[in-house]
């Protein structure tokens, strides 16, 4: 078993993208078994977990996820062994707005009632949406934009200035600003009096 390099390598190693299927047990996700062997979740260290129609994953299974988001790593403790594997991801889902997916749309009505679409949206629990740290509403996309192109930034540009970003982190530090820990990032990214304000005003609403 190996693992794509750290996220403070300069190896050129294309990073891991993983995207389990929705029916992945918790076991398939983030390890275990009877003779331990790494998940979903490890797979993709220092890489993405991409996870398509997010509430149609077993809640339980979600709920394995809260630990590893926190401490970049599974533990795994049997009778016979233990075994502890890295799981620093970067987590990406997707879900529909309600189980018909027209929720909120220009075009196409939707047929749900404004209690299946509590249930459906209750399937992820509070703590999970907490560790997400950017939630992004995409809408409904009309012919004629699918098929035109686009203006934005060609992908191209946007690695370049992603690299010169990352290279100035190592240079400061020696690794990637994920890594920090709570002494180095109030010493590397201190706050002054107005940033602190800003922060305290968002975490109240």
């Amino acid at each position: 078993y190996s693992v794509a390099p750290g996220a403070g390598s300069h190896s050129n190693r294309v990073r891991p993208f993983r995207s389990p299927h929705h029916t992945a047990s918790a076991i398939a996700l983030v390890g275990g078994g009877s003779n331990p062997r790494p998940g979903e979740i490890s797979l993709a260290h220092s890489g993405v977990l991409f996870l398509d129609e997010l509430p149609e994953f077993h809640r339980h299974v979600l709920e394995v996820l809260r630990e590893p988001l926190e401490s970049g790593e599974v533990r795994i403790s049997r009778a016979k062994a233990q075994a502890v594997y890295p799981a620093r991801f970067q987590l990406v889902a997707a879900m529909n707005p309600c189980p018909c997916g027209y929720h909120g749309a220009a075009e196409g009505d939707c047929t749900c009632t404004p209690d299946q679409i509590r249930r459906y949206r209750d399937k992820i629990s509070g703590p999970l949406l907490d560790r997400i740290d950017m939630h992004v509403p995409v809408r409904l996309l009309k012919r004629g934009e699918l098929q035109s192109k686009g203006e934005g930034e060609r992908s191209t540009v946007v690695r370049e200035r992603v690299i010169a970003a990352r290279q100035r982190q190592l240079d400061r530090q020696g690794k990637a600003n994920h890594q920090l820990s709570v002494p180095e990032l109030e010493r590397v990214c201190a706050l002054t009096p107005a940033n602190k304000n800003l922060l305290e005003d968002a975490i109240e609403k």
